[in-house]
């Protein structure tokens, strides 16, 4: 190139970007070992960082992590199989690797490394229930604003160990970091939230969720204020009004010293509903105020509970800086997540029938959301195959027993109900009058996935049909969403 086209004022005016100056690569050899206080056998570059063998893919740095009962040095081998370039160890192997004392505290070191190169805005978020679709949602948004230069957290990668891997996967280049947390006990956010140190902290609602190890909504809200704990200077708390523990969040963060950015209906809400309609594609047109003015836009997942998520959102990207009307766009065109609100049509007699796949987790508010979901949803008839709600130990029954109103007014034709757990709606259930239970529907209790796959065929799917499946992971009614959506 000559002399006098690098003297053009396009590129002498060519604005400087301090990023220009970070690598391209994630990691070199050098920077993994300085960040670990370990020692590299050789010189290599890698692009990606995975801790399960049969997730790797060429050019990923595989974490050969210890616990109580697996030893991830014994799939080093299968990890190099499938592309892997190097890989972080506490024994040599006869591969590149970096040698460490201990991988787990290493993951951790190379985390917090990531961490302190970045000039990302870095948001983190929590809550009850919705936690991962706002971290989808809000990601979308920034990705779509930065042009790809948006990382987050994948899956639900939200604990002790997710959260360092999404931490040490994060490009240098990037312009904002989204990261799930997520809790069974008190301490845990805390200690996830000093590490992803973000400048917006998010709680997407309170909800009794791990009641069991808690003891009471008082102790839930206290957990899930522990994210203002690691909260940057001058950083900012997202908080939903429309909870009774609204005073307790706001008096956390504000003793973290985190500025308010609250959402809901309230009057006092900065991001507040004026509006929402359900739209043309089952999900809602939504309006709402905040200090800048009003907002219009359609939100694609379809529910109430995603009206009010969508505020949550769109307060977060508000408080990270990003654009507003992008966020109205990527909530626009938002699907659902497998196990969390994915909707497919399945082959049935005479046509299609929907099931709605929310198999990944349950607990009583997400439980009420789906099923008043469920109601609103135009089909022939509604079929619901509700798991187990884990983790609520004395107050299980009660909250199970519960469910028994919002099947009715979901108006069901047909309830699989899952678990031992579900005995209490069982009971419930079959003590009601005809006249206590509104229109009367069928009803079956099973004990596992395999014996509702049975009952579901009995019952036989026709076109037309709405099949709502919503259960605590670990029942496994994800077999059962396989099982009817594969090609039958």
């Amino acid at each position: 190139m000559s002399a006098a086209i690098l003297r053009h004022p396009a590129y002498v005016e060519w604005p400087a970007d301090p990023r220009d100056r970070l690598p391209l690569t994630l990691w070199d050899a050098q920077s993994i070992a300085e960040a670990v206080g370990g020692i590299a056998s050789h010189d290599f570059q890698v692009a990606g960082v995975e801790m399960d063998s049969r997730d790797v893919v060429n050019g990923d740095l595989f974490v050969a992590l210890k616990g109580e009962a697996m030893d991830g040095h014994r799939f080093v081998d299968k990890a190099f199989e499938n592309g892997a370039t190097a890989a972080l160890v506490d024994r040599p192997v006869d591969w590149p690797h970096i040698l460490v004392d201990d991988t787990t505290r290493a993951l951790k070191a190379l985390a917090r490394a990531s961490r302190e190169r970045t000039d990302a805005k870095i948001i983190g978020v929590t809550g009850s229930v919705g936690k991962t679709g706002v971290k989808e949602a809000i990601f979308a948004a920034l990705e779509r604003a930065s042009r790809g230069a948006a990382h987050r957290s994948t899956r639900s990668y939200n604990n002790h160990v997710g959260v360092p891997l999404s931490l040490a996967r994060m490009p240098a280049r990037s312009r904002y970091g989204v990261f799930e947390m997520g809790m069974n006990h008190a301490g845990e956010i805390e200690d996830l939230t000093t590490q992803v140190r973000p400048h917006v902290a998010v709680i997407t609602t309170i909800a009794p969720a791990h009641i069991e190890n808690l003891g009471s909504m008082e102790a839930i809200a206290a957990a899930k204020a522990e994210i203002f704990a690691g909260i940057e200077p001058g950083g900012t708390a997202v908080i939903p009004t429309d909870t009774e523990h609204y005073q307790q969040l706001r008096g956390a963060a504000r003793k973290a010293g985190a500025k308010i950015m609250s959402f809901g209906k309230a009057r006092h809400a900065d991001m507040r509903l004026l509006d929402a309609i359900p739209s043309a594609n089952g999900g809602s047109l939504v309006t709402c105020e905040f200090s800048g003015g009003r907002l219009c836009f359609t939100v694609a997942e379809p529910g109430e509970h995603w009206v009010m998520n969508a505020l949550c959102v769109m307060a977060a990207v508000r408080a990270a800086g990003g654009d507003m009307a992008t966020t109205g766009l990527a909530l626009a065109e938002m699907g659902g997540l497998k196990g969390r609100g994915a909707r497919h049509g399945i082959d049935a007699p005479g046509g299609k029938a929907m099931l709605i796949d929310e198999s990944y987790n349950a607990n009583p508010a997400s439980m009420r959301a789906t099923l008043a979901q469920l109601g609103q949803t135009p089909s022939g008839r509604r079929v619901a195959v509700l798991g187990a709600m884990k983790e609520l130990g004395d107050f299980a029954p009660k909250f199970h027993a519960a469910l028994a109103e919002p099947l009715v007014a979901a108006d069901v034709d047909f309830a699989v109900i899952v678990g031992e757990e579900m005995s209490a709606l069982a009971r419930e259930l079959g003590k009601a009058t005809g006249a206590s239970l509104g229109k009367p529907f069928e009803w079956a209790h099973c004990h596992n996935a395999d014996e509702a796959i049975e009952l579901l065929e009995d019952f036989g799917i026709v076109a037309g049909d709405a099949v709502l499946v919503k259960g605590s992971n670990s029942v496994g009614l994800g077999r059962l969403v396989d099982h009817f959506t594969r090609a039958r």
